[in-house]
């Protein structure tokens, strides 16, 4: 598969990393940046060819598929365009700053036949795989709650270093849109379908920015499981990433993409363990063996290259089956009505519902 990586910022140097990484299943042909200098230089990197006209890239017949890696509120523009051109897409997250965005991308993946993935790597890594799969499993009973927590740093320069950046038309978000949005992302995914959210925002510690560095949530699943949502960017200076997922025959907790706890009743009884058992219980060293952590989002973001492949690596083997990629436009759209719900809430001060569908939707499985 040939690519076009459209956006050559420090996302699109990631994105061109694992494209490469993946030879000869996939390569990495063209550079598209509207910065001339931008896209020779991520170009001469690889010995790839550079343009800054969008249009001229989707019109090679040469590109099949394109990674967007422009600045969020962008992507669903260059998605649809991308998929009317007969181009398979690649968007880096978030899928749009509007959850009715989500539905042009649905359609016109529908009536193209291309596929599209949008990024959550991190579900990708082994840690997450292993929780996944022990809810399904029903390991860990019926979940009763989960959080998020996403303490991290982000200094004035980083909101400096680009006009876009924390503005609500581009970046459509701070702390929760762009940093949390991976780790909200694994507890929807945990914890099923998000019915409402209830939630706080402020911004503490960043001038000159119309968006949140600081936010905290409940949200309600439609199981009737309950979650924390915490994110920051104003936590000096940078914590771990962490997910927690209950149930009422066990735990598991996820600390900057490493199983830390884990335990799973099995065939006792809840009864049967003594009470306040704690750490004595955790299962993780023997269900899970330790191993180097994949590169965190919570890091330097030059530290992610390698976090992308796995899933680009999904993304190839979905377009050859012809089957939906493990993060599709519906999955994207959930994790995006959430983090929107948020911010609703926080503006009007009452609970957010999150509605994935509207009434006409019903039958075609488009989210909304």
């Amino acid at each position: 598969m040939r690519f076009a990586v459209i956006g050559c910022g420090v996302i699109g140097r990631a994105h061109a990393d694992s494209i490469t990484s993946l030879a000869p299943h996939a390569e990495f042909v063209l550079a598209v940046d509207p910065i001339p200098d931008r896209a020779r230089e991520l170009a001469a990197r690889y010995d790839a060819q550079a343009t800054t006209s969008t249009a001229d890239a989707l019109d090679r017949a040469d590109i099949d598929a394109v990674a967007i890696c422009t600045p969020s509120g962008q992507h669903v523009g260059l998605a649809v365009a991308a998929l009317e051109a007969g181009k398979h897409v690649m968007v880096e997250k978030p899928l749009d700053v509007q959850v009715d965005a989500a539905l042009r991308v649905a359609e016109a993946e529908r009536r193209t036949g291309r596929t599209v993935s949008v990024i959550s790597q991190h579900r990708f890594d082994r840690a997450s795989q292993f929780v996944r799969q022990a809810v399904q499993d029903g390991k860990l009973g019926r979940i009763t709650s989960g959080s998020a927590g996403i303490a991290w740093w982000r200094s004035q320069g980083y909101y400096d270093s680009g006009d876009w950046r924390g503005t609500w038309l581009l970046d459509g978000g701070g702390s929760l849109m762009n940093q949390g949005i991976h780790t909200i992302d694994l507890l929807v995914w945990m914890l099923g379908e998000p019915v409402e959210v209830f939630a706080w925002t402020g911004c503490l510690a960043h001038q000159g920015i119309e968006v949140e560095d600081t936010a905290v949530a409940t949200i309600r699943f439609a199981s009737g499981a309950l979650g924390v949502i915490h994110g920051t960017t104003a936590a000096y200076p940078g914590l771990t990433t962490r997910l927690q997922v209950h149930g009422d025959r066990g735990s598991a907790v996820i600390d900057n993409d490493r199983l830390e706890y884990f335990h799973a009743a099995g065939a006792e009884s809840p009864e049967a363990a003594a009470y306040g058992a704690g750490r004595e219980s955790n299962q993780a060293g023997l269900v899970l063996p330790d191993a180097a952590p994949d590169p965190a989002a919570g890091g330097a973001p030059a530290a992610l290259p390698n976090a992308h492949t796995l899933q680009y690596r999904d993304f190839l083997d979905a377009v050859i089956h012809g089957r939906p990629p493990l993060v599709n436009v519906a999955e994207a759209t959930a994790t995006l009505a959430v983090v929107c719900a948020v911010y609703e809430s926080a503006r009007t001060g009452r609970p957010a519902p999150i509605r994935l569908r509207t009434p006409n939707d019903a039958d075609s499985g488009t989210p909304a």
